[in-house]
């Protein structure tokens, strides 16, 4: 597949701006699909969300390299799509959180075993075409749907909490931030560990706000 030049990425730069967008993306994904899947019928609002997803990505994928706007809105339509993906198992489904959990942690590793033997990196600084964006959406949707299960898991199942739930998932992000910062961490296994993370923290303050 043809590459385009190497300053045209796709994906933004990752700064502190980049976590706190994260966190607020997920929370707005959590907040809308619970929305949307309590006012309307779950199967039309499910529907809806696949519809934004597709939409988002779309959109995304017709840029040549990295533009704000559509690359966020890609991003929220996932964590609402993603957060549905989880939800619906448990609801539809009746699958525990914690076999969506590890249903979700495999999808998730299936993809990063494909991107490596293809791509052979996972580094988000190498997203320079489409199938390497493919690939990071592929991981991103996987990520938000395991994170969902993870927090849902830790919150109801666990009986922990939204509140305690996030204290937990927040203080968790501190080990890849410490092992890269001190440690010498893999940066990118460091960046994925967090990137996971991130979504639980989100959902779990999210619903801990919107719920009683």
């Amino acid at each position: 597949m043809r590459r385009v030049q190497k300053a045209a990425l796709r994906v933004p730069e990752i700064t502190v701006y980049f976590w706190v967008i994260k966190l607020l993306s997920t929370a707005l994904g959590e907040s809308t699909s619970d929305f949307l899947v309590h006012r309307i019928h779950p199967v039309p609002a499910v529907l809806l969300g696949f519809v934004g997803f597709v939409i988002a990505l779309v959109v995304q994928f017709s840029m040549r390299r990295y533009v704000a706007w559509s690359y966020w809105f890609a991003v929220c339509m996932v964590g609402v799509f993603g957060t549905m993906c989880a939800d619906v198992l448990h609801v539809g489904f009746h699958v525990p959180y914690i076999a969506s959990s590890i249903l979700y942690a495999i999808a998730l590793t299936a993809v990063f075993i494909s991107w490596q033997r293809t791509e052979h990196t996972l580094s988000i600084h190498s997203i320079d075409t489409a199938r390497r964006e493919a690939f990071y959406w592929a991981a991103v949707v996987a990520t938000f749907a395991m994170g969902t299960a993870l927090g849902d898991l830790t919150a109801t199942t666990f009986h922990l909490g939204y509140f305690v739930s996030g204290v937990m998932f927040a203080a968790l992000i501190l080990i890849p931030a410490i092992g890269y910062r001190f440690f010498g961490m893999n940066s990118i296994l460091a960046f994925w560990i967090a990137y996971v993370l991130t979504r639980p923290v989100g959902a779990s303050f999210a619903d801990w706000f919107g719920k009683p």
